[in-house]
């Protein structure tokens, strides 16, 4: 059995100037990113590794989780290949996970994260909203033999507010 946990990073402030890839949480990005990764901890047993885009959103957001699920160092890493729109990216790194890791959280982009949960989850999802998580079942023995899975959690900031 294969978990994967998908993390679409928190809403980013575009008040900056600066390059889409530097762009930081606003006050309600990092206030969602409390909330959620705060309520997902109670309720989920904690990844093995978490891996997250490195923009800047994106890893803010992942420090969230990766505090309230007190994740070490050694099992948090960026990866600049999740720094994708499309999902290609995003599916590859799935099915290249070692296979000694059963729970992988993984955060990163919209549109990938929809497309990537619609097309692995049994259960279709209009939009992952920004903070949004969704963990994902796999009947399996390797990542590299996921396919549709089973769509187990939806939390999404509006749930919890």
């Amino acid at each position: 059995m294969k978990i994967l946990y998908l993390v679409r990073h928190a809403k980013s402030s575009w008040k900056h100037d600066v390059d889409d890839h530097k762009r930081p949480l606003k006050g309600r990005g990092k206030r969602d990113g409390k909330l959620v990764s705060e309520h997902v901890s109670s309720i989920i047993q904690p990844p093995q590794k978490i891996i997250s885009s490195d923009a800047t959103r994106a890893l803010s957001t992942a420090q969230f989780f990766k505090d309230a699920l007190q994740i070490d160092d050694a099992n948090f890493e960026t990866n600049h290949e999740l720094y994708d729109f499309s999902g290609q990216n995003v599916m590859r790194i799935i099915k290249s996970l070692p296979e000694n890791l059963d729970k992988v959280m993984i955060v990163g982009h919209n549109h990938a994260f929809t497309s990537v949960a619609n097309m692995l989850g049994d259960i279709y999802i209009d939009n992952v909203p920004t903070c949004g998580f969704i963990m994902l079942a796999f009947n399996v023995e390797k990542w590299s033999e996921i396919t549709t899975g089973k769509t187990i959690n939806t939390i999404f900031p509006r749930d919890l507010k």
